[in-house]
């Protein structure tokens, strides 16, 4: 049959074949399809679709302003996983069932990729072929809210807390120029990443603010742009966090072994920025900045080295459990944890509640004080007993 594209009679004419006249897939309904399109003025040309997948997904990352950790992500999602999986077909060929299937696959498969991993990931894919639709090169997102279920809980588990006796520990072991970083992670909740970036801007009276983090590319000599901006945060945000005195102490003896070091590098704006570090391995010929793989090292090293071993052997703790030691602490003694989440950086207090909020103090004898005073209040006699009874009662209630 012939038809024409949306235009009159100055549409471009077209011809599809087709077996048969009648059904949902006969050219009759193709026809209508065509014309209810045009009417609505959502016609899509199928030759518009006739692209590899593989294409148009390194068209549109390289359209993408984004930071350089989720581009790297992103990338190596689509490289590993996506390409090979679903790359050779068309946009045009792609249904949701393909997405599902795939996501599924992807978290089921040996490759072990975590249900939250998938479901960011499966985002990703879904802005993808969303910029396909408005390109109008498909009609419809077949990978639109495609998600699996989470396997596993997210609530960090209590083994994996390190005791102060043991952060110590790990901090007595560790290559002694990282041993600030292990009361940077363990004092101010900051990631690996940004512990090795911090320089003497950061320290302020009383409090660190954390502005940058070291890039994972910032171990290569070439490197142009050793660091970038914190997760989830725009270049020229930072973050405030409360320093107690010995974390002031800790970096009082790094300096005094240590000078800082001066590194200049580029920001994502273009502009030439320059800071004065406390962490740069140079003489160990690792390049101008650590990364946080080369923090790992040496920090599950330090473990081994404590006697922190699982039963296998190898290191009960990774870098993570110093900022879980650093929430734990906080919440167990009463800080609220809204600011707990504000510190830590994260994107929002859901993600602090889902990972800490079973470590929160249990409030159920408070809950029943306040509650029965509120609604059957104790007599003047009774009120006037001694508050010491009255708070170890409520006390003895929540334990």
């Amino acid at each position: 049959m012939r038809y024409r594209e949306p235009g009159g009679r100055r549409g471009r004419q077209r011809e599809k074949s087709f077996p048969r006249r009648v059904g949902p897939d006969g050219a009759d309904a193709f026809a209508a399809g065509v014309e209810s399109g045009k009417k609505a003025g959502a016609y899509v040309d199928p030759a518009r679709g006739v692209v590899p997948l593989w294409v148009w997904a390194r068209e549109w990352l390289d359209g993408r302003s984004i930071g350089e950790s989720t581009r790297r992500n992103y990338e190596g999602f689509i490289r590993n996983h996506l390409v090979p999986r679903l790359g050779r077909k068309t946009l045009a060929g792609l249904s949701r069932r393909d997405f599902e299937k795939f996501a599924k696959d992807v978290h089921g498969s040996g490759e072990g990729l975590a249900a939250s991993t998938v479901n960011d990931r499966m985002v990703m894919v879904a802005a993808m072929l969303e910029a396909a639709v408005v390109d109008k090169r498909i009609p419809d997102n077949p990978a639109r809210g495609v998600r699996i279920s989470r396997a596993g809980p997210v609530a960090v588990d209590a083994d994996e807390i390190p005791t102060p006796g043991e952060v110590d520990l790990i901090a007595q072991y560790i290559t002694p120029q990282y041993r600030l970083t292990v009361y940077l992670q363990s004092g101010t909740g900051q990631r690996p990443s940004e512990a090795l970036a911090f320089s003497t801007e950061c320290r302020r009276p009383g409090f660190v603010r954390i502005r940058w983090q070291v890039s994972a590319k910032a171990h290569r000599a070439d490197c142009r742009t050793a660091f970038v901006p914190l997760k989830n945060r725009c270049e020229g945000e930072y973050r405030d966090v409360p320093a107690a005195p010995f974390v002031d102490q800790e970096i009082d003896i790094h300096l005094s072994r240590w000078e800082p070091v001066p590194v200049v590098f580029n920001g994502q704006k273009g502009k030439r920025l320059r800071l004065e570090v406390f962490f740069a391995p140079t003489q160990r010929g690792k390049g101008t900045m650590p990364t946080a793989s080369t923090y790992d090292y040496h920090f599950k090293k330090a473990c081994v080295a404590a006697g922190l071993v699982d039963t296998d052997g190898k290191a009960k703790y990774t870098p993570r459990s110093l900022r879980h030691f650093f929430a734990s602490t906080a919440l167990a003694n009463g800080v609220p944890i809204h600011e707990v989440s504000r510190w830590l950086g994260h994107r929002s207090v859901k993600t602090t509640i889902d990972i800490y909020g079973h470590l929160l103090p249990r409030a159920w004898g408070r809950l029943r004080v306040v509650l029965q005073n509120a609604m059957r209040p104790a007599p003047a006699d009774a009120a006037a007993q001694p508050a010491e009874a009255t708070c170890a009662g409520a006390c003895l209630q929540a334990a």
